[in-house]
């Protein structure tokens, strides 16, 4: 089991420390929790030990990295819904790049789960 995650916000942290603590509790088995960069950032490149010890892996995803600055998290987190099954969110705004993340989700048919207890 492959849980991806970004880093770009409160979410993304309070995710990746509770998957970390839930595989640690029934034993690390075949899961990974991998980090996905939408590009080179000097915070990885300058802490980049750090990272390996907290994540299992660390990708940088091709398609964002090669994308205009600005776009490059919408299209690193559309890469990240084509790889999953599922998608775990916490929205409560039908608005943001976290929403049209999900309503993208919707459409290619993956299961989402909002932790909200909003409507998407």
């Amino acid at each position: 089991v492959e849980f991806l995650i970004g880093r770009d916000g409160e979410f993304d942290h309070l995710a990746a420390s509770a998957i970390r603590r839930a595989t640690k509790q029934s034993g690390y088995g075949n899961t990974s929790l991998i980090l996905v960069l939408p590009y080179m950032k000097a915070e990885y490149r300058d802490n980049e030990q750090s990272y390996l010890d907290y994540y299992d892996e660390v990708e940088i995803c091709a398609d964002s990295s090669e994308a205009h600055y600005k776009s490059a998290i919408q299209v690193r987190n559309r890469c990240m819904v084509d790889r999953s099954d599922l998608v775990v969110c916490c929205i409560q705004h039908k608005s943001g790049g976290a929403y049209k993340t999900v309503q993208y989700a919707l459409k290619q048919g993956k299961q989402v789960r909002n932790l909200s207890d909003r409507d998407l």
